[in-house]
């Protein structure tokens, strides 16, 4: 079966702030990653929020880190 792609286009500076985010992690793009996203907000259902929010997730991979829990 062969993949179809289509191009989006976002803000310079979103783009920057995404290939951070992704530094060290499994994805291997930033569209892959924004690919992966965009998948699980629309399986959510409507209404349905999320467990931690961006800034709470942080927290807790610090807080991992620092008990050595992840690299």
């Amino acid at each position: 079966m062969t993949k179809e792609f289509t191009q989006i286009t976002i803000p310079t500076n979103l783009y920057q702030q995404l290939e951070e985010k992704i530094k060290g992690t499994e994805y291997a793009s930033v569209a892959s990653y924004v690919t992966k996203v965009l998948k699980e907000h629309l399986e959510k259902s409507p209404g349905e929020k999320e467990a931690f929010t961006s800034e709470e997730e942080e927290k807790v991979k610090e807080r991992l880190k620092a008990l050595g829990y992840i690299d």
